[in-house]
């Protein structure tokens, strides 16, 4: 096998400038993701509002810039009301879509007071699963209209004067899947979701609108679903959604490493799909994409079967993740980033807990899963302009997975041109590579450091007792010559390279 990749980036190649919600998250009431997660009154760490304060100090690191709520599964059998007004006068109920008891405790206008604290906008996902418009109007009414109106003078009765001005809206959650609660056919959900984003502009023609694509590409309906829908709904929305959790269930790490090559194609493959409905509607308007569901996802399968229905925050979903997941992540970031022209919106789901970046003791500690890193990384130095990458790589082969590069990289350049960060993937699990980078048309460059995230053991964690077992150093070995970087790439491990402009 060679061991170098070759990589050249030139500064008016590019594709698009990031959307910085692509670094967005997820907050669902499932599990201990609100509960014991962001908010838990009485704890050492909680401020007066009961949200604690070293978790949001972790969240303000990753500057997450949009957080979805309050579901996924559970949105399609929530009554919205039920979260706001007087907390000892809302109701407890039977949470279906988990199995657990919801106190409400925790409503819209906590998330709605926790997001303003950690610096996010968000994202609110309404019910089309047991209701439908007028639940949707009437939310709309509460959260975005100034005043004189039942809903907004309620909004007000409760203490908050300002409308919140919530902009990004999801017209359900995966309405293709058996699993959700008021499931319909491509039709149904395409025509409910239409005259529900009719109802919603009436009272805020500024909102943006996510349809429900697919739940995953593996969806029997997937195509014909995105398809149908769209016929319905594409004047009316802004984004159709993508869903896609991945998992070394085999053990087989080559395969593992590879499987972002498969969501490639399924972004490939929903941008295929949003075109043809504008062609065939002759419509001057193009559809993005919002990837409001992404992370990797299966350690905790096994451990939820066992878990004792209709408890409170109870421990679902609680992956802990190794250092093979953080290699990953981070392959599944420079996917998006390659897709930045039409994936305007992501969200790892989801942020404390539930398959998290960050997890908590109840009435203890709070820290950094692997994944943590690459996730920050990206947020932190993926602001800017992705370049157009010409990636020479050596490939591999598997039983599932042919050409498969041993390197991925992608090259972001920042807002003021002064700096590009180069982030890299190798997936060799034996051999270091050299990625020989040409940048043209920067001038002269300058190393700023080489952050690496690597590890001895491929399935190694953080917990709560050992928290820096595996973390990144800026030790990494580049060197540069004018406009020209040679970066050494240790066997399986994720790589941000800074580079300055100079001259």
């Amino acid at each position: 096998m060679a061991n170098n990749a070759r990589l050249y980036l030139d500064k008016y190649f590019k594709i698009a400038k990031t959307d910085h919600r692509i670094f967005g998250s997820f907050i669902e009431h499932l599990g201990r993701a609100v509960y014991s997660g962001i908010y838990e009154p009485g704890h050492p760490q909680a401020d007066a509002h009961g949200f604690r304060k070293d978790v949001m100090e972790l969240i303000k690191e990753l500057a997450v810039p949009i957080i979805r709520y309050p579901g996924g599964n559970f949105v399609s059998g929530y009554n919205w009301e039920d979260g706001i007004g007087p907390v000892e006068q809302r109701p407890t109920r039977l949470e279906l879509a988990w199995r657990s008891i919801e106190t409400n405790d925790f409503g819209l206008n906590e998330f709605m007071s926790w997001t303003q604290r950690v610096g996010a906008a968000p994202m609110l996902a309404i019910n089309l699963g047991t209701r439908g418009i007028d639940a949707a109007r009437n939310l709309i009414e509460y959260t975005n209209h100034p005043g004189g109106s039942y809903w907004s003078d309620l909004r007000k009765q409760h203490g908050y004067d300002e409308p919140y001005k919530i902009r990004t809206w999801c017209l359900g959650n995966e309405m293709d899947g058996p699993w959700q609660i008021g499931h319909k056919t491509a039709e149904e959900y395409g025509r409910l979701a239409a005259e529900t984003a009719k109802a919603m502009r009436q009272v805020d023609p500024d909102i943006e609108l996510v349809v429900c694509g697919s739940s995953h590409d593996q969806m029997p309906t997937f195509a014909e679903w995105e398809a149908t829908v769209l016929s319905h709904t594409y004047d009316y929305v802004d984004y159709i959604s993508l869903h896609k959790y991945l998992g070394n269930r085999d053990n087989n790490l080559a395969n593992y490493l590879a499987e972002t090559d498969r969501v490639e194609e399924f972004i490939k493959a929903v941008i295929a799909i949003c075109d043809y409905v504008k062609a065939r509607k002759r419509s001057k308007k193009t559809l993005y994409l919002s990837f409001d569901e992404w992370n990797v996802w299966y350690h905790s399968n096994a451990q939820d079967q066992k878990v004792k229905p209709w408890s409170k925050a109870p421990r679902l979903l609680e992956d802990v993740y190794t250092f093979e997941d953080a290699l990953v992540v981070g392959l599944f970031l420079i996917t998006l980033f390659k897709h930045a022209d039409r994936v305007r919106i992501a969200c790892l789901a989801q942020l404390v807990n539930v398959i998290a970046p960050i997890m908590t003791s109840p009435g203890g500690g709070a820290w950094k899963q692997t994944i943590y890193y690459p996730y920050y990384h990206a947020s932190r130095y993926g602001r800017g302009t992705v370049l157009r990458p010409e990636l020479i790589s050596p490939v591999y082969h598997t039983d599932q997975h042919q050409g498969v590069n041993f390197i991925e990289a992608i090259g972001v350049l920042s807002e003021d041109e002064r700096e590009i960060t180069l982030f890299a993937v190798n997936r060799s699990q034996d051999s270091p590579m050299e990625l020989e980078c040409t940048l043209n048309n920067l001038g002269d460059l300058e190393l700023i450091e080489h952050i690496v995230l690597e590890h001895q053991d491929i399935k190694a964690t953080n917990t709560e007792e050992d928290p820096d077992n595996v973390k990144p150093h800026n030790q990494g070995r580049t060197t540069v010559k004018g406009h020209r970087a040679l970066a050494e790439l240790p066997a399986l491990s994720w790589n941000v390279v800074r580079l300055r402009v100079i001259r």
